[in-house]
């Protein structure tokens, strides 16, 4: 009869497994790689921010102008297109909107490594794009926005060359403008500058604002697994908070408004961002965002800066479109490196990114790297561990006693209860001992779940055989299943509560974990199973010497 259970018991098993990789195949959330499908569209005038109450600060001091690559020459009908060896970005003449921006170093999927991944772009299916101009009494866009001339429409960063300068130019009755696009090689900055001239007799007034634009679509680098999903919206830095969110139901809610000496705005999705990060960053300006038709809009304005007849001025603002880089966020503005968002757990966090960075330049592996990490873990743990385990075995040494105690007292559970509590205290034992490791361990595992989630430098990063990208789950479940056997074992080495129902339910952890654990990161099943192999090997030789004692 016990065979029969058991052959049963693995056909269910087996069956189960079996319907699981199916449904996941069938039904598992898939990264969608489309090509890019770009229009040509002018922006509404209701993009551009209210400038009205702006107030008036010293005018920039006019910078000297970078030498310049494309002049502009005649009117551009077709977007213009720019590549560098990280970047492949369309501009659209109509404002100089940025309306597309390519990844080609971030693939869109591990399974088309040749397909770059689309971090903006405008079309049927989604609009993300980068705005920026004059406003004001007499800017270029103060009646719609300005449509910019430019001698090519085609850019690319020649081998050999650290930068490439891309110049539209606009002009109308009382000014001429140049909007100068800067790349550099292997950076995602780029510099977007307005150089303007008043050519005509009496003063000009202009206000300059940039912002991120974007509809309600879902975050296309999303990841398939369950739990928490990363922060999708819009943030900046201010006096108060260092890193502050503004949620887009925020927006819908009413408009945003802070007036800000420097800072950054930017909108945050899995693994990547965009930022406008103001060059002048000893003035004033003032963030605001709102929703418009559809479409959440978050950056700055300037204060008015006013130009005599015939007088010249630059101003703008760097353009970050690219990866979350800790460390080039972190020189490029004060706080930007927040938007490596950790959660409340940051401060464990960002020491284990540290280390699992340090051991990454060690093995060159993320896997291992992992698991180096683990075994450090479970060495910072080790005595708190080795009391829990000392508990449970003795708590394994009493067991004949405590079922002594069930059998005199019967069904009386609160004499039952009485006489346990004596038990524990003669054998100064800690009922409660066995929850520790996993407890003291429970904020560690949160912040390297957030540590997996939000580093970009693990995306679609291969440990060995099948596991070819860490941050997602596994696709054949062979790492929460050993996780989930790895968990049996542990259960077993533990002493069996006396409470028949509670043994029960004990013995159904392994089993709810391991379905838990199917859709998680498998760099953080990976941890848990090293950790649970470290913890079987230290509770084994605590309770044979308590034993052997």
């Amino acid at each position: 009869m016990d065979i029969r259970r058991t052959v049963i018991f693995i056909g269910l098993a087996i069956t189960s497994y079996l319907l699981i990789l199916a449904w996941n195949n069938d039904y598992g959330q898939k990264s969608q790689v489309v090509a890019p499908i770009s229009q040509t569209a002018a922006p509404v005038q209701q993009d551009m921010p209210d400038t009205s109450d702006a107030a008036v600060v010293e005018t920039p001091a006019v910078a000297d102008a970078p030498a310049v690559v494309a002049t502009a020459e005649k009117p551009a009908a077709d977007l213009i297109r720019v590549t560098t060896d990280v970047l492949q970005i369309t501009i659209d003449p109509r404002g100089g909107e940025v309306v597309e921006v390519l990844l080609p170093e971030y693939p869109a999927s591990i399974d088309e490594q040749n397909v770059p991944f689309v971090l903006m772009e405008r079309n049927q299916r989604r609009t993300y794009t980068a705005q920026s101009g004059l406003l004001g009494r007499d800017g270029i866009d103060s009646k719609g926005a300005a449509l910019y001339r430019v001698e090519n429409t085609q850019f690319e960063l020649a081998e050999g060359q650290d930068e490439l300068q891309v110049v539209l130019t606009a002009s109308n009755d009382k000014s001429s403008v140049d909007k100068v696009f800067t790349f550099r090689r292997g950076d995602y900055l780029v510099d977007v500058n307005f150089r303007v001239k008043n050519t005509s007799a009496e003063s000009w007034q202009g206000v300059f604002y940039a912002q991120l634009k974007r509809d309600s679509s879902p975050d296309p680098s999303a990841g398939s697994q369950l739990g928490m999903a990363a922060y999708l919206g819009a943030a900046l830095t201010t006096k108060e908070n260092r890193y502050e969110k503004v949620t887009f139901d925020d927006l819908q809610d009413g408009a945003y408004k802070n007036v800000q000496t420097g800072g950054w705005a930017a909108m945050l999705q899995h693994y990547f961002l965009t930022a406008w990060v103001p060059t002048a960053q000893d003035q004033q300006y003032t963030y605001n965002g709102r929703y418009v038709q559809g479409n959440h809009l978050f950056g700055f304005y300037g204060a008015p800066v006013t130009l005599a007849a015939g007088e010249s001025t630059e101003m703008g603002a760097g353009l970050y479109l690219g990866p979350k880089v800790q460390d080039r966020l972190a020189e490029i503005a004060d706080h930007l490196d927040l938007t490596v968002d950790y959660g409340w757990l940051w401060w464990i966090a960002q020491p284990l990114f540290w280390l699992l960075t340090f051991f990454h330049g060690l093995v060159g592996n993320w896997g291992f790297a992992i698991i180096l990490l683990t075994i450090c873990i479970k060495l910072l743990f080790y005595k708190p561990s080795a009391m829990s385990y000392r508990s449970m075995a003795n708590m394994r040494k009493v067991a004949p006693k405590m079922q002594e105690i069930k059998e005199k007292y019967g069904d009386n559970r609160e004499k039952v209860g009485q006489e346990m509590m004596k038990l524990y205290r003669d054998e100064k034992i800690n009922p409660l001992g066995g929850c520790l490791p996993i407890l003291i361990q429970m904020p560690v595992f949160i912040a390297l779940y957030w540590v997996l989630m939000e580093s970009v430098e693990l995306r679609q990063a291969p440990f060995i055989l099948w596991i070819k990208d860490m941050s997602v789950m596994d696709p054949y479940f062979i790492l929460p299943l050993i996780m989930g056997a790895s968990m049996f074992i542990q259960m077993k080495l533990n002493p069996t509560p006396p409470d028949p129902m509670q043994a029960r339910v004990m013995q159904f952890m392994p089993v709810i974990f391991t379905v838990f654990f199917l859709w998680f990161p498998a760099g953080l099943v990976l941890y848990w199973v090293v950790n649970n192999v470290l913890s079987i090997a230290q509770q084994y030789v605590i309770t044979k010497q308590i034993e052997n004692a």
